[in-house]
């Protein structure tokens, strides 16, 4: 009996660490696989290191059945540690789950590694641990089983990272064949590979600059966000296997080190290469906005001599990369130069006259060198959206789409998933989505737009901005700022990191009777549903990974 019942103890604690590893998988899996940025994540609260309720319940398991032991064969102890240990590996509840763990090949591999590793490392401790504490000592044999469970059970970040780097040959091979597939398949195509990159913006002018391009030609980019350099083989692999008549491949190039970009353009060498904007967006992965445009001029240093490149002059880094003179051809574009100005420092390409409605934005275009203007009406919303359009006119007209097909096409355009799209409810409540992501230039135009609607309430719901380094305060405060100019309501989402938003509000002359915090998304949701009305405007602003 003494031996089934620890047994049985030893079985439900290892049970506890497999579903713990399966749990944490989850944000392994969102943090992209990385151990470092993972166990990062793990000591940034000492909750998910040491599980509060794991803890105490083991401490009462032990002192309760300590004190109810009769005799050193007594059942007890053991019953009372059964009792403990489902309690304490019972798993939490979510309190919200946006992101579900995606089962693919590799997470399976990885929970195969890191349980069948935790189970060896149990079975030999338990086996040692024995030794020192007989079976017939029932309350040594629990205590020792119990905290032995309860230590594997608390080392679950080390079960998975060490999981993933035993697999890490197998995923090596694994990736290096994905990628010559992906090799193979673009040399097949042989298509003209246009790059972008930068800190934001790269999704909306991918999408912008396919669209157009559309018009007289065939043209493939990157679905949603794919911008690593497994993501984009993915897409290559899947998409254009067996698909050759793709004329354009619109690869957009993230980076969270330096020579990210550098790989991506081993497997996709850009034609030409568009740099958006840079900006703080994931400079605590940086340091440095210096090293974040040293990582994204790796796109323009892999063209080929006679390659294009298009930057946005406005931003000063990217003012630097075209100072650099590589390549041959580099056309910059300009929403705040005059006329007089962009000639005086070489702009190609200037919009003037920028207008934002509710109905979108208009503004004229003009290309410098010829003297060809067009007048651009787009149902886009976002000033910020009007550099990206400038982007792609580049690119298209010197491709050979005349500017009046390019405007024609603009007229067209549809705004990125999540990104400033407008929509409006069942009861007349109109919804801004622009919950994708959120970067300092991006949140400025998308209060502006909640300030549009002049009728009914404006309520913005935000968890604020994050990866931004020692800016990220700053950044939040000058939100707030801005949101107690635009919003009538404000539901900030989770105390922490919304702290400097909060403050800046405080200090204006916002009505604090319509500002509220509150934990998660959900709750949000059910305040604007019981609240709001017919003609009312609701902004999400950002929405932050489970790991936040």
């Amino acid at each position: 009996m003494a031996e089934l019942l620890l047994a049985l103890l030893a079985g439900i604690w290892l049970l506890g660490v497999w579903m713990r590893i399966y749990q944490q998988a989850r944000f392994y899996q969102i943090e992209e696989y990385m151990s470092g940025r993972y166990l990062r994540w793990v000591l940034a609260r000492r909750g998910r290191l040491l599980p509060a309720r794991s803890i105490a319940a083991w401490i009462l398991g032990l002192a309760i059945g300590g004190l109810l032991a009769q005799a050193p064969a007594s059942a007890v102890p053991q019953i009372i540690a059964l009792i403990a240990a489902v309690v304490a590996v019972y798993p939490a509840r979510e309190l919200e789950m946006k992101k579900k763990i995606a089962m693919t090949a590799r997470m399976k591999r990885l929970l195969v590694s890191a349980g069948a590793l935790s189970a060896i490392v149990f079975a030999a401790l338990h086996n040692a641990v024995s030794a020192f504490a007989p079976m017939d000592m029932n309350l040594l044999s629990s205590v020792a089983t119990s905290s032995l469970g309860l230590a594997l059970f608390i080392l679950t970040p080390v079960w998975l990272a060490t999981g993933n780097l035993l697999a890490q040959p197998l995923e090596s091979l694994l990736r290096r064949r994905y990628l010559r597939r992906a090799a193979v398949t673009l040399e097949k195509l042989q298509p003209k590979v246009i790059g972008i990159t930068g800190s934001y913006g790269k999704t909306t002018t991918k999408n912008f600059l396919r669209d157009i391009l559309s018009a007289r030609f065939r043209a493939y980019a990157t679905p949603k966000s794919y911008n690593t350099l497994m993501g984009i083989s993915l897409a290559i692999n899947r998409d254009l296997a067996d698909d050759y008549r793709s004329e354009y491949f619109i690869s957009e190039m993230g980076a969270y080190v330096e020579g990210e970009i550098d790989r991506i353009c081993q497997l996709t060498p850009p034609d030409i290469a568009i740099v958006t904007e840079i900006g703080p967006q994931h400079l605590e992965r940086f340091g440095t906005l210096d090293k974040v445009k040293e990582a994204k001029y790796e796109i323009v240093r892999n063209l080929p001599p006679d390659g294009v490149a298009v930057l946005n002059w406005d931003n000063p880094y990217v003012r630097e990369m075209a100072a650099a003179g590589y390549p041959n051809t580099i056309l910059t574009v300009s929403r705040e130069l005059n006329v007089e100005a962009a000639r005086a420092q070489g702009v190609a390409w200037i919009a003037s006259d920028i207008r934002e409605t509710l109905a979108g934005l208009t503004f004229r275009v003009a290309h410098l060198a010829s003297g060809e203007e067009a007048q651009i009406g787009t149902r886009i919303l976002g000033e910020h959206n009007v550099t990206n359009l400038l982007l792609c006119i580049a690119v298209a007209h010197c491709e050979g789409v005349p500017l009046r097909d390019i405007a024609l096409r603009i007229g067209s355009l549809q705004p990125a998933e999540s990104r400033l799209a407008q929509e409006k409810t069942a009861a007349g409540i109109t919804i801004i989505n622009d919950a994708y992501s959120a970067n300092p230039k991006g949140v400025v135009s998308a209060l502006k737009v909640l300030g549009l609607h002049e009728h009914g309430a404006r309520l913005l719901v935000t968890p604020g901005m994050i990866e931004l380094g020692n800016l990220q305060d700053e950044e939040n405060h000058k939100l707030g700022l801005l949101a107690a100019q635009h919003a009538t309501d404000i539901i900030l989402i989770g105390k922490e990191q919304t702290q400097p938003i909060a403050r800046a509000i405080r200090s204006t002359s916002f009505d604090l009777s319509r500002l509220r915090v509150v934990e998660t998304l959900t709750e949000s949701i059910d305040w604007y549903q019981q609240n709001l009305k017919a003609g009312d405007t609701v902004l999400f602003l950002n929405d932050l990974p489970d790991t936040y």
